[in-house]
């Protein structure tokens, strides 16, 4: 089985990428386990961004490195908050800051204003000077509510409504979310591209 770095602590999306990518026959560990320090993300785009990640992971611990470069753009504010999704409160990963900002920034926006979609860029290095990494990318439509509904998730899932289900993803049963989900979407495509080595 091959071992690759995630280059990523996010508990979430480690356990995505397991249910999602073992029968390719890959086992994925967190860059933090192997204590490795995030990078700063200065990329302008997604594809940016991932491979930044990548390249610091599998440079600092040799192994082949998945990164991931999410984030959540909202129709009503020209794609905001993006790239910065994370980080949209001024402080990487606190997801209640995140969402009230997000919610404060759409007050009074009408139900048909208030489209998204979810973006996921997926970059996966063989090893750091890697100059053909593996790309795929992926998007799930939906809109944002006036309020959070759901327990489970992460991030921005409690405020996201996927059109399809009437759920939000914070609602979703984990299997559902995976197979619809922007982030699931690009892994197929990955798993796909892996297959074809």
């Amino acid at each position: 089985m091959t071992r690759i770095v995630v280059a990523s602590g996010n508990a979430g999306k480690l356990a995505e990428f397991n249910r999602l990518l073992s029968d390719a026959g890959l086992e994925f560990v967190s860059q933090r386990d192997l204590g490795v320090e995030d990078i700063e993300e200065t990329g302008l785009s997604f594809v940016e961004n991932a491979l930044l990640k990548a390249r610091h992971a599998s440079r600092v611990t040799g192994l082949p490195a998945l990164a991931d470069d999410s984030g959540l753009c909202v129709d009503a504010l020209d794609g905001a908050p993006g790239l910065y999704s994370a980080r949209y409160a001024g402080t990487h990963g606190d997801a209640d800051a995140n969402i009230a900002k997000l919610l404060d920034a759409l007050d009074g926006v009408q139900e048909a204003q208030r489209g998204a979609h979810f973006h996921c860029t997926l970059a996966l290095l063989r090893h750091p000077d890697d100059p053909r990494p593996l790309l795929a990318e992926g998007e799930w439509c939906g809109r944002i509510l006036h309020a959070p509904r759901g327990e489970a998730g992460f991030g921005y899932d409690p405020v996201f409504l996927d059109p399809e289900t009437g759920l939000t993803a914070a609602e979703l049963e984990p299997a559902t979310k995976n197979r619809i989900s922007h982030r699931g979407r690009a892994l197929a495509k990955l798993q796909h591209a892996i297959s074809a080595l």
